[in-house]
């Protein structure tokens, strides 16, 4: 087919306050953009003219939508509309909606090359607006008349095993997207190249941005944006970004911290006998924030001091009674917990040193949450109430977590 004169619309799905399918805190609209986002830009590199309707998580009206839609290139038969979309249901695979006016011939070429790619295919079809089955079932096919649209659903949000193929092939599938147009419309297909980069895999933390992660690991956001196939710098919290692996040999030995609940960067530098800058330097940190599970390098110069360990606050506790009953003072545990007052509260979690923290102890036992348990059955296990638990822990519902420590 040579259909040189053809142009194409990309629509990113859904965006801003109108997510799509949600599925946790994974939403349908962050994986459209993504697709849509990388379409776009690999057709503008193949030559063909192409628009597309946000480039960011922005809220789009169905009327915006549609007048970015028709006026990018007109309304007629020379326009493709290729919509980005997730599905959710349960089911696995890719699928391919294409409108009443035209034939399956676009829409079962994209669904093979995403099949290409290593997704299920399930099926292309047609579906019918119930209330008048002479209209298409989608608006952005049924009121944009002369062009040829089709829905692109790339697999099922709320499949655990589709979900991992979205988070991890997506571009792939776009990819193959972007095979089945050409080859359609009769521009010659010239694969994406790629650079061959050793990498790290990291997970988008709340805050995180390209900049703050690329001085992190001593790279750029250009080459993050690069290996990633960004085309933006909007990211979503979860998201995996490939790493290039830089590391050079360290140039002194050290030892690696697994960061705890509680634990602070100025508790750990006193905990091995360096300081925070050391430890920042060495980390190529950003800022003072940590995350449980987080590894940490520390220069082995430092001596890991035993005997720091957590303390659960209860009820009637204060710092100045907690450091008169072990003979500390408040400002010791002030500086060891790097606390911004000397206010405390029920069921915060403090580092105290290990003989200091069992003489608070001394008339109560420190429960650790196992599967299976509630506060019914840990309440009959020590032989007292479902109230005296939640009060001595400052607790606000019924619900306990795996790992987590109780007053008894």
């Amino acid at each position: 087919m040579n259909e040189k004169n053809k142009r194409v619309v990309v629509d990113a799905g859904h965006g801003g306050t109108d997510p799509g399918a949600v599925y946790g805190n994974k939403k349908e609209k962050d994986f459209n953009l993504q697709a849509a986002n990388y379409i776009y830009e690999r057709l503008n590199e193949l030559g063909v003219p192409v628009a597309i309707t946000r480039i960011d998580d922005e809220d789009i009206g169905r009327n915006e939508r549609l007048r970015r839609m028709l006026n990018s290139f007109g309304n007629d038969s020379d326009v493709i509309i290729l919509s980005n979309h997730i599905n959710a249901g349960g089911g696995e695979g890719a699928e391919v909606v294409y409108s009443l006016r035209n034939d399956d011939t676009l829409s079962k070429m994209i669904l093979d090359e995403i099949g290409n790619k290593g997704q299920i295919e399930r099926r292309v079809y047609q579906r019918r607006l119930p209330e008048n089955p002479s209209k298409d079932y989608y608006y952005i096919m049924r009121e944009t008349p002369n062009t040829e649209a089709v829905l692109i659903e790339y697999g099922f949000i709320d499949n655990p095993k589709d979900l991992y193929k979205l988070e991890n092939n997506l571009y792939d599938y776009a990819e193959g997207v972007v095979k089945a147009v050409a080859n359609y419309i009769g521009v010659p297909y010239i694969p994406k190249e790629e650079t061959i980069v050793d990498t790290d895999t990291y997970i988008v933390k709340k805050g995180d941005t390209l900049y703050s992660i690329a001085r992190a690991f001593d790279t750029t956001v250009d080459e993050l944006k690069r290996i990633n196939k960004l085309s933006n710098n909007v990211l979503s919290i979860g998201q995996n970004l490939l790493i290039p692996n830089n590391e050079e040999e360290l140039q002194e030995d050290y030892t690696i911290n697994t960061v705890k609940s509680g634990d602070t960067l100025y508790s750990i530098a006193k905990n091995f006998g360096v300081t925070v800058d050391e430890i920042i330097t060495l980390n190529r940190l950003n800022s003072i924030g940590l995350s449980i599970g987080q590894q940490l390098l520390i220069p082995e110069n430092g001596i890991q001091i035993i005997g720091v360990i957590d303390y659960i606050i209860k009820p009637g506790d204060s710092l100045w009674k907690i450091a008169t009953k072990c003979g500390a003072t408040v400002d010791d545990i002030v500086k060891l917990n790097n606390l911004d007052s000397t206010v405390i509260y029920p069921g915060q979690i403090i580092k105290l040193s290990e003989p200091c923290a069992l003489k608070q102890n001394e008339d109560n036992e420190v429960y650790i949450v196992k599967k299976g348990d509630t506060l019914y059955s840990i309440a009959r296990l020590f032989n007292t109430t479902v109230d005296k638990i939640i009060e001595n822990n400052n607790l606000t519902s019924n619900i306990l977590a795996i790992g987590q420590k109780l007053i008894i």
